[in-house]
């Protein structure tokens, strides 16, 4: 007997095993037919999928209006999109197939150089496949069938991603759609049907593989889905008034920054125009700090490793980190990626009273992280950047009000540079994940005054499970654009 809990608190029974879809028709023929994906145990799956054969289990159904259904259909929309490549191309070799925020994409190999002029016939075609409705099969094989599967498809990257990638797992999953087979762990819509054709293929851009540059370049499509035209449509004129306001044409234009290729990708080089913003910024800010008592510091622009392992940095985040500096004394040195350990140290550098709490100090600091290339953006995205950084060294009993503090400075600087339309996200920890530090009574301890200080200054938080730091909860201020892009400027992080 299997007892199913559903997000409203009831509970279903079944004898014989069921699927979500069964159960989303025991529910109501209504939900049954808006129904596109679902939640089991945390774990998103498709509606198909078996559940429990007894125990209990929890239920959500996901409907259109639910994000996780979108992506869920994006997915699907990328494998639609490689099958239709592979029918017009020969000799097409599969890489990876994610959603991203805004879509999804697809990296290929093949010999012929695909480009915008080709995107009305992989649209075509993908429309035919929508039109063919044909089911997303999901086919489960031990490792070494997988292996023989993806080499009789003569896909030779999916072989060494098994191989090499895949190694601990002892079966794979692979979805099926007419003659289209692809290793994937899912979830996918039950038929091609469900994505509909409000989708469309917008740029294709090279991609090295597995993010490699010592490796093979491959093409990568992106493309977006949407439920209605009138959601896609709404989406390409964001497309286009976004391109109209692209920074870096502005930049251009106005003479504010350059980024030349002697200098390196990602680093920004200021001209006069932008400096002198940049300096009224910096003036603004540097006044605030000083009337709320926080005390300027200067750090260097690198540090020797040990400094970075003993703070926990560099093991987490060395892939996105420069390579060390080799010295001849056999001392290694870092390009500096972050503030943390250098403020530490000031405040370690002398003994300290109780008295003297809170300690705050403040740095516009220079740091470098290495992004690849392909990932590069302008100033949006880059190699080399200065943040407006400050670290608060206090008690216990001190936090609630110096966090509230830096959520109120937030909050005045983006009201006086007339960001307005904002929310803020609490980054938590994932329970189920050992990744990070510090004990369960301090997180619950640290979260639980995050979500009482945004209740007190009338702020709708939304906690996020698994968007912590490994070391603290985090509040991230997610500003929304005058033409509904996303961006998170400003977190405050408790450690």
């Amino acid at each position: 007997m299997l007892t199913i809990t559903l997000p409203d608190g009831s509970s279903r029974q079944y004898a014989d095993r069921v699927t979500p879809l069964a159960v989303a028709k025991d529910i109501g023929p209504g939900l049954a037919k808006a129904a596109v994906a679902a939640e089991v145990d945390g774990k998103i799956v498709g509606l198909d999928t078996p559940l429990p054969a007894d125990g209990s289990a929890s239920l959500k159904i996901f409907t259109r209006k639910s994000p996780e259904a979108l992506a869920v259909m994006r997915h699907s929309a990328a494998h639609l999109m490689a099958r239709a490549i592979m029918r017009l191309y020969p000799n097409v070799q599969l890489a990876f197939g994610p959603t991203i925020e805004s879509g999804f994409y697809y990296d290929f190999e093949l010999p012929h150089n695909l480009s915008e002029e080709d995107f009305p016939a992989i649209e075509e075609e993908m429309r035919k496949l929508v039109a063919a409705d044909e089911p997303f099969e999901r086919l489960e094989e031990s490792r070494a069938k997988a292996v023989a599967i993806c080499r009789e498809l003569a896909q030779p990257l999916k072989v060494e991603h098994i191989e090499q990638g895949l190694a601990e797992h002892p079966s794979l999953s692979f979805y099926r759609q007419g003659e289209f087979i692809d290793l994937c762990r899912g979830p996918h819509v039950l038929s091609a049907a469900a994505i509909g054709t409000a989708f469309k293929l917008l740029s294709v851009a090279g991609a090295y593989w597995k993010g490699d540059s010592t490796r093979q370049q491959l093409q990568r499509v992106y493309a977006t889905a949407f439920w209605t035209k009138e959601e896609l449509d709404a989406y390409l004129a964001q497309l286009e008034e976004a391109k109209r306001r692209d920074h870096r044409v502005l930049g251009k234009q106005l003479e504010l920054f350059t980024i030349d290729p002697m200098v390196g990708q990602g680093l920004i080089l200021w001209l006069p125009k932008g400096a002198t913003i940049r300096g009224v910024l910096e003036s603004f800010v540097k006044e605030e700090l000083a009337k709320r008592g926080y005390q300027a510091v200067y750090t260097p622009h690198i540090g020797r490793v040990e400094l970075y392992e003993t703070s926990g940095h560099y093991p987490y985040y060395s892939d996105s980190q420069f390579a060390p500096i080799e010295m001849e004394d056999n001392e290694r040195y870092l390009l500096k990626p972050m503030n943390c350990p250098h403020h530490i140290k000031i405040y370690q550098s002398r003994p300290r009273s109780y008295r003297e709490l809170p300690v705050r100090l403040a740095e516009f600091g220079s740091v470098y992280r290495y992004e690849k290339s392909g990932q590069l953006n302008g100033m949006t995205r880059v190699r080399g950047f200065t943040q407006d950084d400050a670290h608060i060294f206090c008690t216990e009993d001190q936090v609630a009000d110096e966090f509230r503090s830096c959520m109120e400075m937030t909050q005045q600087i983006l009201a006086a540079l007339g960001m307005n339309n904002y929310r803020v996200r609490l980054g938590f920890r994932d329970p189920k994940s050992d990744k990070y530090v510090g004990s369960d009574e301090s997180w619950r301890r640290a979260e639980a005054e995050l979500v009482e200080v945004c209740r007190g200054l009338g702020i709708d938080a939304v906690p996020e499970p698994g968007e912590a730091a490994f070391y603290g909860p985090k509040a991230d201020f997610v500003v929304t654009d005058c033409i509904g892009r996303l961006w998170q400027l400003g977190t405050v992080q408790l450690d």
